[in-house]
């Protein structure tokens, strides 16, 4: 049984001792491991996890340099295949002892078709689960998200709230709705028989909104503030709190909640955690400029939004209807939409207490190194000017 030393010596850092019981040579299989969470989270495996032999990288499109990774005792290897078809999926999982799915199309910002995400986050996740079955993998940890609970267009708030707190759940976008769709496909098959003997245990993890090294948001926002010559604009209260969490610590939550399903498969099987650290709670503005604010970037509408909320929201729907438009011309980013201004302006929060009961989470990165290790990528960027010529 893994013994874990939680938060030691006040730095937010805990690891496992030795001697985990039927760890050795464990093979994991991560989907979507070529994604910006799964980039993390295989390095975290090769780095922390202990009695792995093999992680196996299946994605869409694989990046064969991620092979690298591989060390004298840990094996990395990249998978080309889709989520979409089972029986690549099957084939994937022989020898498998835990699948950590991650793939999935995120989008809140309208371009991509409800039928699309459809396929990818609910079907696929059913492929995962009966590929599970058909090879006989015991553990299968999913990355869900707080958008299957909120925050809501009504922009009712959601004060560090845990996973037993009411709210009212509207699930108003594609991507919202699949997610919720698929998480309860995921716990559903907790404690299903699988293939040779044995159980399937489940979870899912709640990821509030993820930052960090290669975030490719957090990246469009910088390159749009430098064509604005630097500068940003406050378009909701500062007021407003949003949770986020540092990638590293979402990593972390993985394979612990891995750990947990093997040792205790009672305790963590079936449940949904809430996926959090210590990054503080603030208007996704005022946290952006956090990290920001130390490459050049200002913020223009310090205290108050520059312009009322009715012209914002009258905005937000023209540019909607604009990329409605223009769809049959190509899609772009928008933003700014009538979801993502509801999103932003709506305090919704949470905490991680049961992650920490149940299998002994606690943030592997604080806030400050989380802080330090984003800005420093931010910095490696290249500037560009209005005209987008790199500085």
């Amino acid at each position: 049984m893994t013994q874990l030393r939680v938060c030691s010596n006040g730095s937010g850092r805990h690891s496992p001792t030795t001697g985990m019981a039927g760890s050795q040579g464990q093979v994991y299989l991560i989907t979507g491991g070529c994604g910006f969470l799964g980039k993390h989270l295989v390095k975290m495996l090769v780095e922390q996890g202990e009695g792995i032999s093999e992680i196996r990288v299946f994605d869409l499109k694989v990046e064969r340099e991620m092979e690298s990774l591989s060390t004298d005792s840990v094996t990395v290897r990249a998978m080309e295949g889709d989520v979409r078809d089972r029986e690549e999926l099957i084939r994937a999982t022989q020898g498998v002892d835990v699948v950590m799915h991650l793939a999935s199309i995120v989008d809140i910002f309208g371009q991509v078709p409800e039928a699309a995400m459809e396929e990818v986050n609910v079907q696929g996740t059913h492929h995962v689960i009966e590929a599970c079955i058909a090879n006989g993998v015991r553990r299968c940890v999913y990355t869900s998200s707080m958008e299957v609970v909120g925050p809501n267009t009504r922009q009712e708030p959601f004060i560090r709230g845990n996973e037993e707190s009411k709210y009212n759940i509207l699930l108003e976008v594609p991507y919202a709705r699949t997610k919720a769709a698929a998480e309860k496909v995921i716990l559903a098959a907790n404690g299903m028989e699988v293939s040779g003997g044995g159980k399937l245990s489940t979870c899912a993890l709640r990821p509030t909104g993820i930052y960090g090294e290669e975030c490719s948001l957090l990246r469009g926002i910088y390159q749009k503030a430098c064509s604005w010559g630097g500068r940003l604009f406050r378009l909701v209260p500062r007021t407003v709190q949003s949770g986020r969490v540092y990638v590293g610590n979402v990593a972390w939550m993985h394979l612990l909640a891995a750990r947990g399903l093997e040792e205790q498969p009672g305790l963590v099987g079936g449940q949904a955690y809430y996926c959090s650290d210590g990054s503080p709670d603030r208007s996704h503005m005022d946290f952006n400029m956090e990290l920001l604010g130390p490459c050049g970037v200002r913020l223009i509408g310090q205290d108050r939004p520059l312009v009322p909320y009715a012209l914002v929201y009258l905005l937000a729907v023209l540019l909607e209807l604009l990329q409605l438009l223009m769809r049959p011309f190509g899609s772009f980013t928008l933003y700014l939409n009538r979801y993502t201004l509801a999103v932003a302006s709506t305090t919704f929060t949470v905490r991680t207490d049961k992650a920490a009961r149940h299998f002994g989470y606690c943030p592997l990165y604080p806030w400050q190194e989380s802080k330090e290790r984003t800005v420093r990528w931010l910095q490696s960027l290249p500037r560009t000017d209005r005209k987008g010529k790199g500085s």
